[in-house]
Parts: C-alpha cells; structure tokens; sequence
C-alpha cells in the first residue's frame, strides 16, 4: 500500500492546470480555466479549472474534484494507478508500507521494450512478416512492437547497459535455472502488454524462426497475471467507455488490424480463456461486450465458456464466430470493414449462443438424448435470475420443439429453489453487507478506503463473503449470486462509499459502548479505557472523520 505520507507529498507536487492541461485544450477565463467538458456532450465550455482552489468543477454534468480524481476518471484508473500514473509523470518515487513495494520500480522494462523496438528496425524477416499481415509502420509505432534476439544478445545488453539482473528475472524478461540464466524471448517479433496506468509488465512473443509454440507471454510475476489483464486495454479504455462497448479477440494481431479499421475499443485475452478474475476491468464503465472468436473447436469451446461467465455475471452482448478459418486481423485486410462493423452491432445475444452450443453437442433426434440436453441446458438457465429463466425457457422449448411446460426450471431434484441467483434463503440477508461486499466486486479501487477503517469480523451476516470477496475469488458461488442479484446495489463512489461507512461504524461503537458500560466482569479502570476509546471513536466519526478499525 502506498503510504500516505508519500501521496500526500506527490499531492504536493501535482499543479491541476498542468495535469487537466496535459489532457485537455485549457483556456483562460479570469482567474480560472474553461475547457468543453470531457465527460459528457457539450457544445459551450462548462468545465472549470481553478488554480488557487486546485479543484475542477463541470457546471453542466456537475463532475468535479482534484488532481487525482481527474487522472481516475479521465484515465478509468483505481486510485493507487492514478497515483502510480501521476508519480510517474512528474518522476516522483512513491514510497510502499509493504516490503514487496517498498523500492520503486525502475523503467527496466521500457529499456529493454525500446531495444527490441530498435532490433525491429534491423531485422527483415520479422518487418517483413508484419507487412504481410496487413499491419502498418504506424500500428508497429502505436502498439511499440519488437523483437528480441538469441538468449546470448539479450543477457549481453542487460549486462553492458548495468541493468539489475534480478530485476530482468523478477519482471519474467530472463529465466533462471540450475544456475543457468537464458532469455524467456528467444527469436521472436514481441508485443509489450501494460497494466492499466500504462506501465509494461510484460510482452507477448510470436516466433518467426520456427518454434514450437507460436505464441508465448511473460510468466506470472508479481506485477504480471494474464488472468486479469486484456491486451492492448491502455490504448482501448477510452473507447470504450465512449462507445460503451467493448470487444474482445483471441490474437494480438486481431487487435492491432482492428484498431487500424477504427475499431479501438478492441482488446484480446493473454492466451488464456476469459476468467472471474477479468470482470471487475470489464465492468468499468459497464460496456456491452462483444466476444470475436475464431470458429474452430477452440475458438467455440472458449467462446462458451466465456458467455456463461458473462452471462451468469449479467453482461449484456453477444458473440460473433468467425468461420472459413477467417479472424478479425483476416477481414480488415482483405477490406471487409463494413462487414465486421455490422457482426459487431448485431453480435447473438450470451444467452442463445450457450443454448445453441449445449443444444448442438447432442443428437436431437433421439429422445433419451433430447431429455439430458434438455437438463443440461436448464442447469446453465439456473445460473440466471429468474426473469431471465423464465425469457429463455421458451426458446429452449422451441429449439427442442417440445412445449414450454416440459422445461421446468424449477428445482427438479430437491425443493431449495436452486435457480435463484441469491444467497441461502435460510439465512438472515443484511443488503447493507451484500451492498459493501458488491461495492468490492465492482469497485476494487475502493478496497483500500474500506480495509482502513472495516476489518470483515465487524459484519454480523456475512464476513465470510466478504472476506472471499477481498481475497478474489470471484468465482465462488456465494459471489456469483451477489453479482447477478440486481436487488443489491453496488456504492458508486468515494462520497457514497464514506457517508455509508460513517454511519455503520457510529451504529457499531455506539453498541459496544453500551456493552461495555453494562459488562460487570472486568475492572473500574478496563471499563475507564474502552469508554473513553469508544467515546472517542464516535466523536470522530460524527465530525465525518474515518476512523481506522485497529487505532
């Protein structure tokens, strides 16, 4: 965690004309500074920008804040990437509570990313290569794309340019084994991948002298977790959450010859299928996501299993499969723009898509098969809410040409009404609690405000949840039914999030003040303290003072 000293000696530093300035086309007005404003339709200038008050404030859509939350909001980062993102734009070290941060990242990695660029340059076959797959000298500049040599070469830079070699290690670059050091990219054209502040973190390599795997990434490092990044996000969030839609691919060169064809709010998964962990960055401005995947058995199998995520998890969108061993990269060569730009406005809804798999795996013409087809495809319906259920039941009637009254969604087996998407009904269901535990699902940038001041063992009804919530297990049961009840509403922001807050922990002292005043079984001067503690706790807290959980 970073430290608050730290931020608020980059908070220090930061002028908020220089950083909206950086952004936006800022023009004096008086004291202060207008500009359209970037976060709605505008056609007279109503955003704000005062100097001496270090704040902007938009009289039209009534957005407003300082420095920081202008880097968040423009930018669609977290608070601690924000600070990540300023710092190092005015190359401020940020100081960490935690041993594993304490010591700043160096920019090894941009080095290393600007050598392979440079190697680019000199290496024909892999120019030439791009070339051929339709990809321009200006996509190879905008999405920094390289190449890195033989193991040998890249130890040898490392070393004559003095980097840390534990560092190359740590950050996936160099592997280590039996004492042996060799470079984990060997002979291939590299696509650097970046956290959401724009930082390198890794690369993805695509062999052009034959290995056996095409395609390889970095491995998992303390900075670098394929399972929650989405290439090229950096370059795609402002877009998205413009066109409020995002589409997903398999291959970076799908996402690169995408963005020359306009489409830019294309991203692609790291070589690994859509998993729990993506949805709190899909969520982020609450897009429509499109899945374009190839229509080969691999292609299919992962486009299921990533609508039955995204459906479960109550996306909206669809899925458009690519046949005749065409890809996205494939249609904008060949000038097919129109085309895709039509399969991604109508893309099949999540929800038919996954039917119509389940549907095909089974030969429909013999009945004992149409009954297990029809269980499985009401095992996926349960995952839904039942508004859902019961829109989708028909179809499946339909499809199997049966009446809708044989697809019976309730339970078939047990009478615990298993197609509900909510928590154990046999339980007390405080929606306060469920509120803060989907606060933390849909606002990991929030976590941080909550860990300060709420420990889980304050929730009466569900610590539990919100305990798995704050370790990432975003697949448990228990928080997918959290996540697809629409009945609990998630805070939205800080201001909600703290005036929430507040109130629940003047609620949970002012009780254990009363439980202490009444406790006979300790002493005078054990009573004397807790009351002042908690007397003290809650005068905090009515001046709208956080007060953390273990002060």
């Amino acid at each position: 965690m970073i430290t608050q000293d730290s931020i608020e000696a980059l908070k220090a530093r930061l002028d908020i004309v220089d950083v909206v300035g950086s952004y936006l086309d800022l023009r004096k007005a008086g004291a202060n500074y207008k500009a359209p404003c970037p976060f709605h339709d505008e056609k007279s200038a109503s955003f704000i920008v005062s100097p001496s008050k270090q704040i902007y404030h938009c009289f039209g859509c009534g957005v407003g804040g300082d420095s920081i939350k202008f880097t968040m909001e423009y930018e669609k980062l977290n608070y601690p990437e924000a600070l990540e993102k300023l710092a190092s734009s005015y190359n401020f070290s940020l100081a960490y509570s935690d041993s594993k941060n304490s010591k700043p990242r160096s920019d090894f990695m941009e080095k290393i990313n600007e050598w392979y660029q440079y190697l680019l340059t000199k290496n024909p076959q892999s120019l030439s290569y791009l070339r051929e797959r339709g990809i321009y000298e200006s996509s190879i500049e905008k999405f920094c794309i390289g190449y890195a040599p033989d193991s040998a070469s890249t130890i040898n830079y490392i070393k004559s340019q003095l980097f840390n070699m534990s560092e190359a290690i740590e950050m996936g670059v160099i592997g280590s084994e039996g004492g042996r050091s060799f470079a984990r990219f060997i002979e291939r054209i590299t696509f650097p991948i970046y956290s959401a502040n724009g930082t390198i973190i890794g690369f993805g390599g695509r062999t052009i002298s034959g290995h056996q795997a095409k395609y390889i990434n970095s491995p998992e490092t303390p900075f670098f977790n394929k399972s929650r990044l989405l290439y090229a996000y950096n370059h795609a969030k402002q877009s998205v959450h413009k066109t409020k839609e995002i589409v997903i691919t398999e291959g970076y060169l799908d996402v690169i010859m995408l963005h020359q064809a306009g489409f830019t709010n294309a991203v692609a998964t790291l070589g690994t299928a859509l998993t729990p962990e993506h949805l709190p960055l899909l969520r982020k401005g609450e897009p429509k996501v499109v899945m374009a995947y190839d229509g080969d058995k691999a292609g299919r199998a992962a486009a299921l299993k990533a609508s039955k995520l995204l459906s479960a998890g109550g996306f909206s969108g669809g899925v458009v499969i690519f046949l005749d061993g065409m890809d996205p990269a494939d249609m904008v060569k060949k000038g097919a723009v129109e085309e895709l730009s039509s399969l991604f406005r109508n893309p099949q809804p999540f929800i038919e898509f996954v039917l119509d798999e389940i549907l095909s795996l089974y030969n429909l013409a013999d009945p004992k098969a149409r009954e297990v087809c029809m269980q499985d495809a009401i095992g996926y319906l349960k995952t839904l809410s039942p508004m859902l259920q019961e829109e989708y039941k028909s179809y499946l009637a339909s499809r199997l040409g049966l009446s809708p009254s044989f697809v019976r969604l309730s339970n078939q087996t047990n009478t615990n009404n298993n197609n509900k998407p909510i928590i154990d009904s046999s339980r007390h269901k405080d929606m306060w609690e469920l509120s803060l535990i989907k606060t933390v699902l849909e606002h990991p940038e929030l976590i941080d405000m909550i860990l300060d001041v709420l420990d889980p063992s304050l929730l009466q009804f569900h610590s539990s949840e919100f305990s798995l919530a704050l370790k990432g297990e975003f697949s448990h049961p228990h928080l997918m039914a959290i996540s697809v009840d629409e009945q609990i509403k998630p805070l939205k922001n800080e201001e909600a999030l703290k005036a929430e807050l507040l109130a629940f922990l003047i609620k949970h002292y002012e009780r254990e003040y009363k439980k202490i005043n009444m406790q006979k079984d300790i002493s005078f001067e054990q009573k004397a303290f807790y009351i002042r503690k908690f007397r003290g706790k809650i005068s905090q807290l009515k001046r709208g003072e956080l007060v953390a959980f273990k002060s």
